[in-house]
């Protein structure tokens, strides 16, 4: 009889492994095309966070083989260290117990270009018999973000190490991903400290130009000569100390990105040799007569109102509408309150991990964290929380570990370090000012009084009682 013609051997005939093997791959791929009709890939890991299987919808989305080539490999690696390091938010949130939900971020699989996903993550019920479930610890579920764009549900967004939870933040993170395939000027705009270098650096490692250099330029911090030098090169004998050739950071960052930061101050000569490099890429070294080109993609950056710059003759027109081809403007961190928290979370596990420590804020530190104005936006957070990461000596965040806020919006500015449950302050004014406070956490989570409750630790009852006491309830939804 030809081998063709040979029955099948029953599944008991198998050997235990064997037949162990084929049942799980059947329980696999009917799970996976549960989660394909929906339009959803899946991730499974193990109790080390490391990939166990990931469906074939992955395919679908990232290209033939993605899903098996991330088998084997940690979540971190292929999800990124904010979300799954040591000091996770998403890793943190599964150990204990917890589940995440519609969280964004963007992802890449081999050499597939990166895509916007929405992210749920849970861990996997230990009391079921199934096949494939004894060495399953947790399972990630995604969603190309097109296909989900639901806003205001309140979950964190996490793109290329950014976290934020508000819209204007999510809006700017889809105006990225919508740039990964242009070659067009980019101008960021915002006050000091709200991270226009990380978005540049995130439009840059988006793009195809991500395996190029991405060099960076401060137009305010050189005087006019050594800036041209810095910018363009220079020849040897150009000037005195100029004892050989050097390459300019316009022409260093050919074939990838050129980030001017500071843009506002560049000085007005300057300003017309940069209209010229942005025009046609040329551009010459300083004591040379010899044309240059480079390739470079250029985003600059800038605190200063541009426009207000042009009126006043300090900037120069047309190149201003030649940087703004694709404006991005960053708001400050008091016009996104809903961001505090989980960039506060996100940067106290990153600098706590430095330290080999996990921590947690207070229900009160947080709230003097929200209660704060934020003057110098995410650099003065980061610093406040390397300041408490350094004084606290337990596991947990007091207000006392907190460096004195000052600005407006903080209780107690001016007067030292914050004290648990003591703003010295009585009568009207503590009422005033826990009104603020409250309005600020409330605003901060959208006036999701179920939200706002938890980050204060307290029950939704003492929430609606406070908030009736201090007049806020007309302001609720």
């Amino acid at each position: 009889m030809d081998h063709a013609d040979r029955p099948l051997p029953a599944a008991d005939a198998l050997p235990a492994d064997v037949r162990m093997a084929l049942e799980e791959r059947a329980a696999w791929m009917a799970v996976s095309a549960a989660f394909g009709s929906l339009g959803r890939a899946f991730v499974c890991a193990d109790v080390d966070f490391r990939i166990i299987h990931g469906s074939y919808v992955l395919d679908e989305v990232f290209g033939p083989g993605a899903a098996a080539s991330i088998e084997a490999r940690s979540l971190e690696s292929v999800f990124g260290a904010e979300l799954f390091g040591l000091s996770g938010s998403m890793r943190q949130a599964l150990a204990g117990g917890e589940r995440r939900e519609g969280w964004r971020t963007s992802v890449r699989i081999g050499a597939s270009d990166p895509r916007l996903m929405s992210l749920s993550a849970a861990p996997f019920p230990q009391d079921l018999s199934l096949p494939c479930s004894h060495r399953v610890k947790y399972i990630i579920v995604l969603r190309p973000y097109e296909r989900d764009q639901e806003e205001g549900d309140g979950a964190p967004r996490s793109f290329g190490g950014v976290i934020a939870r508000s819209p204007a933040m999510a809006r700017i993170f889809t105006l990225v991903d919508h740039l990964a395939h242009a070659e067009a000027t980019v101008l960021i705009t915002g006050e000091s400290g709200t991270g226009k270098e990380l978005v540049a650096r995130l439009i840059h490692e988006q793009s195809p130009r991500r395996n190029g250099p991405f060099v960076a330029v401060n137009c305010g911090a050189l005087p006019l000569e050594l800036l041209e030098a810095e910018m363009f090169g220079h020849v040897r004998g150009a000037f005195t100390g100029a004892v050989r050739d050097r390459v300019g950071r316009c022409e260093a960052a050919s074939d990838g990105m050129l980030f001017l930061d500071e843009i506002g101050d560049l000085p007005l000569p300057l300003q017309v040799k940069l209209l010229r490099f942005l025009q046609d890429g040329s551009f010459q070294r300083l004591g040379e007569n010899q044309p240059r080109v480079s390739r470079a993609r250029v985003v600059a950056a800038t605190h200063v109102n541009l426009g207000r710059a042009v009126r006043e003759g300090r900037f120069r027109e047309d190149l201003y509408y030649r940087l703004r081809v694709v404006p991005i403007e960053i708001p400050p961190l008091r016009k996104r309150r809903e961001d505090i928290e989980p960039l506060a979370g996100g940067l106290l596990g990153r600098v706590g991990s430095r330290h080999g420590r996990s921590l947690r804020f207070s229900p009160d530190a947080l709230r003097v964290l929200l209660a704060h104005d934020w003057p110098g936006n995410v650099r003065e957070l980061e610093n406040v929380i390397e300041y408490a990461v350094t004084v606290c000596r337990g596991q947990t965040v007091l207000p006392e570990d907190l460096p004195a806020l000052d600005g407006p919006g903080t209780p107690g500015a001016g007067d030292g370090p914050v004290r648990h449950g003591s703003y010295r302050m009585r009568g009207r004014a503590a009422e005033s000012d826990d009104a603020a406070q409250l309005r600020a956490v409330l605003e901060a989570h959208q006036w999701r009084r179920a939200d706002a409750a938890r980050a204060l630790g307290i029950s939704r009852v003492t929430l609606w009682r406070r908030m009736q006491s201090l007049g806020l309830l007309e302001n609720g939804t």
